[in-house]
């Protein structure tokens, strides 16, 4: 699977949201608009400014699109294993 088995490939829209929360690791985003929230690594994220809780982010994003009907049953187990899996 890859790019070429997405139906939508150039969709792309602006986003934008606020920091919420600033951890060693990543930062957590609260996308306005009430589309939920969103945890990203810090070396995903460019910055000129220290990061602080309060800050808007800009951002360019797509929809999620689901590529199968098959279920990666060894991912499953792993995250079922951690405690991760939420159905």
């Amino acid at each position: 699977m890859g790019i070429d088995s997405l139906k939508y490939k150039n969709n792309l829209m602006y986003m934008e949201g606020y920091i919420v929360s600033v951890q060693d690791a990543g930062v957590e985003i609260d996308l306005k608009g009430r589309l939920g929230m969103m945890k990203i690594p810090m070396r995903m994220l460019i910055s000129d400014y220290p990061l602080k809780v309060g800050q808007t982010i800009g951002f360019m994003m797509s929809h999620p699109e689901v590529l199968s009907d098959e279920i990666d049953e060894t991912y499953r187990k792993t995250i079922n294993k951690e405690g991760r899996i939420w159905i």
